[in-house]
């Protein structure tokens, strides 16, 4: 699946997307988090405060506890803010 990130997610990690093959048990964006800040410095940066990370499944805003299966796309970034 593809994976994209915004903002400051995207410069701490220090790219703005890539194709993963996650392993056997993560099944949720919550895991795919988990997954992810274990890749690296950057990524564990990115994710220190999970639950402050929005993310989006091909285009639609999901809860961390919405299944990735099937996902094409999986998208995070920080929250926003109205103005």
């Amino acid at each position: 699946m593809k994976v994209k990130y915004f903002a400051w997610v995207r410069e701490r990690i220090g790219i703005a997307e890539e194709t993963v093959e996650p392993p056997a048990g993560v099944s949720t964006v919550a895991d795919l988090i988990g997954w992810l800040s274990t890749r690296g410095e950057g990524y564990a940066f990115a994710f220190e405060k999970p639950g402050v990370i929005r993310a989006a499944i091909d285009r639609t805003h999901v809860r961390p506890d919405t299944a990735i299966a099937g996902a094409h796309e999986v998208a995070f970034f920080p929250p926003m803010t109205g103005g």
